[in-house]
Order: C-alpha cells, then structure tokens, then sequence
C-alpha cells in the first residue's frame, strides 16, 4: 500500500486458493444486487425474474458438465458440496453397509467429513497413492468389499495438480454398484467433465475458483438417487437445500461458467506453457529443489516444489515482500503448524513437505512476470540456505 489508495501491483501466483472474479461475472451479478433484488420463491414478477435467472444459470451449469438442469443444487461452495455428498450417501445407504473408500489426498472437506463418520459408526478407507499423487484403479478395486457404499476421489488434486483417474475409477464404481463422488473444486472450468462418460453418481464444485464469486457452489447428483437434505427448513432446490437461494452469487457462477467453457482450451494451452516454462527455469536454476505431483497428468497452473533446507512459510513471507503472492499449501490450511498432508502422502520426509511452496497460474501471468519470481526465488532461497544450519553441514559433506 501506497497512501493508503494505492495499490503496488502484485504478481498473483494463488489461484488455486481463490480467482480473480471475471467481469462478465460482475456484471452479470450488478442487477441481482440493485433493482432484480426479488426472492426466487416470490410468485410476482419481482421474483419469478430472481428465478429465471437462477434456472439459466442451472441450465448453464448442468450443460458443463453433461447433467440434466434437474440434477444441479446449489450449495455456498465445495465444502458444504462434500458434506453434503458425504454425510447424505453414507445416511442413506447404511443399512446396504458403512464402508466408504477415499484417498489420503482429499482436501479437508472430505477428509474431515469421513472423520465424522467413523464416529457414527462407519469404517473408511484411505488409499495410498504413489509418488505422484495417483491413485492406482486396481488397489481401489481390491479395497471394495460387500459393505462398500461410497466412494469419494477428488479430480485434481489442489496442492499438487494432479488429475486422478477418474473414468477408470468410475467405472469400478459402477460395475460394483457403489456410489461414486469426486471433489471437482479444481477441475470444473479447468478440465472437460462429463459426468455420464465417466460414472459420477455426485460432483462438487465452487465458483470462486473460475474467477466466479465466492460463497456459492453447487453439488451434482445424478437422478434417481435419493439423498437426504443437508439444511432443514423450506422447499428450495426441489426439497433437498433449505434457505432462500443466492441469487447474485448463482448468476455469478453461471456466467463464469459460461466463460470458462467458452476459454478453456485457450486457457489451458497458456497456463500449461506458462507451467512448463516455470518448472523448468526452476528445475535448471535451483539446486535441491523437487517437482511435487505428476509432470504431465497435472492441472494446466499447477506448480509445486519442495526447496530442501528451508522453510516454505519464510520464503512464501519473503516473496510477499517482493510483491509475490504464492502459498505454502492449501488455503484451507493456511497457518497450520503441521506439513502438508498431501505431501507426507507422496513419501516427502516432513522436513522436505515444510520446505514447500504452491504456484497457481492463471492466464493472465507472463513471462517477464514469471522471470522476476524465479530471480526473486533465487535470491530468497540463497540467504535462507546461508542461515540454515542443516545446508551448511550438508555443504561440509560434499
């Protein structure tokens, strides 16, 4: 900050944790906010215009993904959408059984949901993945036993960008007959989805991460299954989420969808050369530095390293000085004491999970912009090495 109006520019390497919020999405949302401020559920025309635009914005969605409108209910983001998915599959299908099989990568809205469960009686599995951060197909067919109801695999992995296997995986799921969710927080609006071809019985996803607002998501859940409401209270979306709809926010989404798929092949060529080029300026400049996630199955801005002795949380503060917004793990654990435990889950020694640092690119970075925070990186990691005692006794036994 200047002079209190000011603002120096920055360079924003974090959308993984929250994007830029489109102008097309703003725009979209202005009226919504102002003079089309009607309750969707009001039978004058004040209302039925709130909910014609939330329809459209439904219709839009569900079209992204290959759904039906019907199947689309809002939600305030991704993790009540993996509560939900969650805590309503394993309820309604308990007396089948309680098992559930997910994967010790997810991000903390299903983990902490499947820690809930296991109090309420339920048993859960969490898979292994290799060095990459895959999950392999044949060791999840091996974990389904009779009792499994749910399966959860996220799509893409928020710390390290990698794209699971989702088609294999929902075809296990299917042919075993067990309800099968992902967590598509990163990959809607990155990555094509449809939900038929690859078997996803319940999708989740949240608008903030497609340069839509924040605040709102929403759950797919395919037709036929019957799950019980999260919220409790009036009929919004079809009975299944008590309480008046956000209607800025759900057009907000829609129109940043609308973008996202209108972009995305544009987008992602950009961000995976923008990608590219900064794993290798890193990869050929810095000593001891590792890749984290899989080189090429990995989301299209995805880059994350591990620099060995030195903290992440220093140089990520470090890096703000210089005007460079990165993070050191996911967002939702931001200033947490603990490493990264997507990391730990790769093999990472907790030392070398600590010394880790998340770039999320959007396809608004260059180059030039890209150069800087490599010379910056250089610099920081330079000085934090030069007062780290584990690097000097690792020099003196070279």
């Amino acid at each position: 900050m200047q002079d209190g109006s000011e603002v120096e520019k920055v360079i924003y390497l974090d959308n993984a944790a929250t994007t830029r919020m489109a102008q097309e999405a703003v725009e979209a949302m202005l009226p919504f906010l102002t003079e089309l401020y009607g309750n969707p559920s009001a039978v004058y025309s004040l209302g039925s215009g709130a909910r014609k635009a939330v329809n459209g914005a439904r219709r839009t969605i569900a079209g992204a993904i290959g759904a039906k409108q019907e199947e689309v209910y809002f939600t305030s983001g991704g993790t009540e959408a993996d509560n939900w998915a969650l805590r309503s599959a394993a309820e309604a299908c308990q007396e089948r059984g309680k098992h559930i099989i997910t994967t010790r990568i997810e991000h903390h809205g299903v983990l902490n949901t499947c820690a809930y469960l296991e109090k309420m009686g339920f048993e859960v599995t969490y898979l292994k993945v290799d060095g990459d951060g895959l999950v392999d197909p044949e060791e999840l067919r091996a974990a389904v036993r009779p009792d499994t109801v749910l399966i959860s695999v996220m799509f893409a992995n928020n710390e390290i960008g990698t794209i699971e296997p989702i088609g294999e995986i929902g075809a296990i799921a299917r042919e075993h007959g067990i309800l099968f969710h992902t967590d598509a927080v990163q990959a809607f609006g990155q990555l094509p989805i449809d939900v038929d071809s690859l078997n996803i019985d319940m999708l989740s996803a949240s608008g903030h991460k497609l340069n839509g607002p924040k605040g709102i998501g929403f759950l797919y859940v395919r037709s036929g299954l019957r799950l019980c409401p999260l919220l409790h209270g009036g009929v919004q979306e079809r009975n299944r989420r008590a309480g008046t709809e956000n209607v800025p926010g759900i057009v907000g989404l829609g129109a940043a969808t609308a973008r996202a798929l209108r972009l995305m092949k544009k987008k992602a060529e950009r961000e995976t050369m923008l990608r590219d080029y900064l794993i290798g300026r890193i990869e050929r400049e810095i000593p001891y530095c590792r890749l984290n996630g899989h080189r090429t199955k990995r989301l299209p801005g995805n880059v994350n390293f591990s620099f060995s002795f030195v903290e992440g949380e220093s140089a990520l503060i470090m890096l703000d000085m210089k005007g460079i917004c990165v993070s050191s793990g996911s967002a939702c654990t931001s200033g947490a004491l603990d490493p990264s435990h997507v990391l730990l889950a790769l093999g990472l020694k907790q030392e070398e999970a600590r010394g880790s640092l998340r770039m999320t690119l959007s396809e608004e970075n260059t180059e030039e912009e890209l150069d800087y925070v490599v010379e910056s990186l250089k610099e920081i990691l330079r000085k934090l090495r030069e007062m780290s005692p584990s690097y000097e006794a690792y020099i003196k036994t070279l």
